[in-house]
């Protein structure tokens, strides 16, 4: 297990920045967390391109750990409005990641003998777009208000024009659309360094059959 430490550690302190960084606005739409939490992707996505798909479960799984702690220290943590971390929040957030997550491993191990980019980019986006659907809905949705009663969440499903200038929509699809086009551009940024990654693995694969066939 030590050499899965890396991925490890990367996709726990991204978990643990993001779960941070959601308490604090950027724009009328979106959290600072909205920035991190896509790295999550790009470090699993690393994890199965060098190790497969079973590490890069165990490397979600301590993710969904990390966020898990968060979600119960959050819920201790007690503000104005009431606890930081509601049910409907901490269910959501747990089971967007966890799903989205191993979706993204499953699609990537199926699309790794293709183009170079194509299984880093659409494992991606499909776990992204699925990770803000079942987060949103499952936190804010006025449809599944069952699962935690006692948590007001009227004002998210307050009819504005979508994004401010769209068609009217419940202020949760705002947040959600605001969220997804974030992780579909940083998807598309995130082959930057996957890119990177792969050609630095085959230099050193090139000069280690070098000094073997020496």
């Amino acid at each position: 297990m030590t050499y899965l430490l890396p991925g490890i550690l990367a996709m726990g302190a991204i978990v643990l920045a993001s779960n941070i960084l959601v308490q604090f606005l950027f724009g009328p739409w979106l959290t600072w967390g909205a920035f991190t939490y896509p790295l999550a992707f790009l470090v699993t996505d690393l994890i199965n391109l060098v190790h497969g798909p079973r590490a890069a479960r165990r490397v979600v799984l301590a993710g969904f750990a990390v966020g898990l702690v968060c979600s119960l220290v959050g819920s201790q943590i007690v503000g104005e409005a009431g606890p930081l971390v509601a049910l409907r929040v901490a269910l959501a957030s747990g089971v967007a990641f966890l799903v989205a997550q191993l979706l993204d491993v499953t699609l990537f191990d199926r699309l790794r003998n293709g183009a170079w980019w194509r299984a880093p980019l659409a494992s991606s986006l499909v776990g992204s777009t699925l990770d803000t659907l079942l987060f949103f809905s499952i936190a804010f949705s006025g449809a599944l208000v069952w699962i935690e009663p006692g948590n007001d969440v009227a004002w998210a499903n307050e009819v504005l024009p979508l994004l401010g200038w769209g068609p009217e929509a419940p202020l949760w699809v705002s947040l959600a659309s605001a969220d997804w086009l974030v992780k579909l551009c940083l998807a598309a940024l995130a082959l930057v360094p996957f890119r990177l990654f792969v050609r630095r693995l085959l230099a050193l694969s090139i000069a280690s059959g070098q000094r073997s066939g020496v």
